[in-house]
């Protein structure tokens, strides 16, 4: 008797713009992470940069670690915060729109970190839903997040809402 070959399940779908048009058939209820940037701000080494691979895990901060749900775990790690920015267009143009920091640490000698991934599933969705959530991140690290944003495009930044910018401490 042969062995039946497994059903490949549908998996997660990733769309670009809505390739359902209100059909109600495949892919309804799939969402679009076109419009979503994963930003790390290296608190110690104050430097903010974009890594795409953080969408699914593979950004250079985690590549080769095995995270860990218990920071007292990894005590020399190294902090992180994974900030998740959306950004969407209005008559205006283009502006940030969503905001989510999520700390995570990584000790690379010992090739083990601390991060709780539905805390970062929960704020990737939070920013795509134009939330701004970055209370908890220390003001250094908030400050150098809003210069970085602001740098990369001052368009989007004037944009932006106010909320987003009092936020980042820079603007009262």
């Amino acid at each position: 008797m042969t062995e039946q070959p497994k059903k490949k399940s549908l998996g997660f779908n990733i769309l670009k713009n809505d390739s359902t048009s209100g059909h109600g058939g495949y892919g309804v209820g799939a969402i679009s992470l076109e419009n979503v940037s994963p930003v790390f701000v290296d608190i110690q080494e104050e430097d903010v940069f974009v890594d795409v691979g953080a969408m699914h895990a593979r950004s250079v901060v985690e590549k080769g670690i095995k995270f860990l749900t218990n920071e007292e775990e990894v005590p020399n790690g190294k902090p992180y915060w994974l900030v998740w920015v959306a950004t969407e267009r209005n008559e205006s143009g283009p502006y940030y729109a969503g905001a989510t920091g999520c700390y995570m640490t990584v000790d690379r000698e010992a090739r083990r970190g601390y991060k709780l991934l539905h805390e970062h599933v929960n704020r990737m969705d939070k920013a795509m839903k134009r939330h701004i959530i970055v209370d908890h991140m220390d003001e250094k690290s908030k400050v150098l997040l809003g210069q970085f944003l602001k740098s990369h495009s001052e368009e989007m930044w004037n944009n932006s809402k106010d909320e987003l910018k009092q936020a980042l401490g820079l603007e009262k």
